[in-house]
């Protein structure tokens, strides 16, 4: 049974924007010590009075080739056709019920979502993209009582080379992270994530997955907000050591390539399954700057291209066709 909540949620929804908020200070502080360029702020409006938000990005510094922080706090009416689309993935929610017909309600459902998403394309082929995305959505009745509400999200790095000791190191913070709380939780959201990023058409996953985890309330929110704010510092714990490390290593124009094509995968992805793309869509007045952010500079569909037996570039496809417990 889902954790009891306050009645209108209004202190989860305040701390998790008000964590967003700082943590979106604290990763483009940290991201910025590993580049000459400077991330620039680009705070956004939704219209009618709908929230909106700050998109913190970069472009063409010496260390990432594009890049964007983004912080959305939006609220307003979801249609009945996106309830129903949001429905597939989200088996709680639902349309109320107008007391006076007895009918689902034809104007919708009120909702708050606010979260927090990055991404982070380097330059160099040997230093991994990486994404990360928490968030909080609820919905709720016309009386004022909540409806549904949950937690989501996770971290996941997405290498154009495997480097065994940085997929190692990336899982290992996040799984201290969360057996803080629960030794429980990193096997299933590991999982979960190697299965949320496989890109089915192409029969292997984007990356070297980390965690995901969607529209749980499972435990407490106060514990919830914990658990994301843990994670959020496992990230950065895990990914500037990562990035430092592989930013100047040198490279050709062959491994560029590579990097081009499985860009191309994370734009397939992205494009095709990502949920938050697929809700920033559906959400009326959504701003299409933020939600495409995610997306690379460069990306490559080179027809009948395949890694060379043998190759370092083949060992990344090992991984991604068969995801591996990096700990335990």
């Amino acid at each position: 049974m889902p954790a009891p909540a306050d009645p209108k949620n209004l202190s989860t929804r305040q701390k998790m924007e008000a964590l967003i908020r700082r943590k979106q200070a604290e990763i483009v502080k940290a991201l910025e010590t590993q580049d000459d360029v400077k991330f620039r702020a680009d705070t956004w409006t939704r219209g009618n009075d709908g929230g909106g938000g700050t998109s913190m990005v970069i472009q063409n510094g010496t260390t990432y080739e594009k890049g964007g922080c983004n912080v959305s706090v939006v609220y307003g009416q979801l249609s009945p056709e996106a309830v129903s689309a949001m429905k597939h993935d989200h088996k709680n929610l639902d349309l109320p019920t107008d007391p006076k017909t007895g009918l689902p309600a034809a104007d919708g459902v009120k909702f708050f979502a606010c979260g927090l998403s990055m991404v982070i394309h380097p330059h160099n082929p040997h230093a991994p993209t990486t994404h990360l995305n928490y968030r909080y959505f609820e919905t709720w009745n016309p009386d004022g009582t909540p409806q549904t509400w949950w937690f989501g999200g996770g971290a996941d790095l997405t290498p154009s080379y495997l480097y065994e000791e940085d997929a190692e190191m990336f899982h290992k913070l996040h799984k201290d992270a969360l057996d803080k709380y629960d030794d429980k939780l990193y096997p299933r959201f590991k999982k979960w994530a190697d299965e949320y990023y496989m890109i089915t058409h192409r029969g292997e996953t984007r990356g070297i997955g980390g965690t995901f985890f969607d529209d749980y309330n499972e435990k407490d929110p106060e514990e919830m907000l914990k658990i994301v704010e843990d994670s959020f510092d496992a990230w950065i714990s895990a990914y500037i050591p990562i990035v430092a490390k592989r930013k100047d290593m040198p490279f050709t124009e062959e491994q560029k390539q590579w990097q081009a094509v499985r860009r191309g995968r994370y734009v397939e992805f992205n494009i095709m399954y990502d949920r938050g793309t697929q809700f920033g869509l559906r959400t009326p007045g959504s701003r299409i700057e933020s939600i495409m952010m995610t997306l690379p500079v460069h990306a490559s569909w080179l027809y009948d291209y395949h890694a060379a037996p043998g190759s370092h570039e083949e060992e990344l496809i090992k991984v991604t066709t068969t995801p591996r417990e990096w700990v335990k």
